[in-house]
């Protein structure tokens, strides 16, 4: 059965995790006059981290606030996520984790043993120090979690990067299952710390090599979500073919352009370095696949078999409020 297109993109737009992005943007108007000129902008919002030169190289820093109720019902799983969704992160700039901190506060001294042993247990899949952080427990704290990271890239692959006719891929790791209903796909589970360190390897092997132009970590506003976050910050537009996205064969459209996988990026290159790129990540048993092309037009457009519709146009409408095309 065909999936009608434009109900298929209603759906994925009124979704809680896209509504959640665009809430940002009230926040964001704190920085639409910070302004900034060349280096400068990195450490702006709008990217996955900032970044600030450091010598011949990038200081990349971030942090990730974890859903109360997602903390409350998984608390190991939640302790890991906040570690591994900081990683993709550092790793979307081109760069490599350092250490994390986190802050929690919790009246159950069972459960925040559990979110500690996943924040510990992730530390040491990825091989990033974990340097402590601020603890609250008592009976009268909420659930609540964060988890800051630091990392470092020598050539970044920043959303400032993002030009017209660039070549959109995404790459992802399709040997995972779901958890449960929700829309996480897991492919850390049973994996070797080498494995995933070596995964993860690729990406900043491939910008030092100057194979990418930018990245950005699929997170949970999905796919869709993620590319307006990509296309935002310079202002442009992309044309995308949602049956060229690498999918795992037992995963239905929908919930996969839902999903927050646990490897799961967006690229941007040229041309002539897609097969290099894709022979890259095969090495490693990673999917990459071209699924569009960047142009100028500030929209987003999506092909599914014949249909063809508009599913974004940030000219109209702002997506999370950090654009800053105006300086570029």
């Amino acid at each position: 059965m065909t999936l009608d297109l434009a109900v298929l993109l209603d759906s994925l737009k009124d979704s809680d995790a896209m509504l959640s992005k665009q809430a940002i943007q009230r926040p964001a108007l704190a920085f639409a006059a910070t302004g900034g000129e060349d280096e400068a902008r990195y450490a702006l919002p709008g990217d996955d981290t900032a970044a600030l030169r450091c010598g011949d190289q990038y200081l990349l820093l971030a942090i990730e606030g974890m859903l109360p109720h997602f903390v409350a019902q998984a608390p190991w799983f939640a302790g890991w996520s906040a570690v591994m969704a900081n990683v993709s992160d550092i790793t979307a700039m081109g760069g490599r984790a350092t250490a994390v901190v986190n802050a929690y506060w919790h009246h159950d001294p069972a459960a925040a043993d559990q979110l500690l042993a996943g924040i510990r247990a992730a530390c040491q899949a990825y091989g990033v120090h974990l340097a402590g952080g601020h603890t609250s427990r008592g009976p009268e704290h909420p659930t609540a979690l964060a988890v800051a990271i630091t990392g470092w890239a020598r050539r970044l692959l920043s959303t400032l990067h993002v030009r017209p006719g660039q070549c959109l891929a995404m790459v992802a790791d399709l040997d995972g299952r779901w958890h449960g209903d929700a829309p996480y796909w897991k492919a850390f589970e049973e994996v070797a710390p080498a494995r995933l360190r070596a995964k993860l390897e690729v990406i900043p092997q491939l910008a030092e090599a100057g194979l990418l132009q930018a990245a950005k970590d699929i997170s949970n506003a999905g796919l869709l979500g993620t590319l307006l976050m990509l296309l935002e910050p310079t202002g442009c537009g992309a044309q995308i073919d949602l049956a060229k996205v690498p999918r795992p064969a037992n995963a239905p459209l929908e919930r996969w352009l839902r999903a927050f996988p646990s490897y799961g990026f967006l690229l941007t290159l040229a041309d002539q370095d897609l097969a290099s790129v894709s022979s890259a990540f095969a090495r490693e048993g990673l999917h990459c696949a071209a699924i569009g092309r960047i142009d100028a037009s500030a929209r987003l457009t999506v092909q599914l078999d014949q249909q063809c519709a508009e599913f974004w146009n940030l000219h109209d409408f702002s997506f999370t409020g950090f654009s800053q095309a105006e300086e570029l």
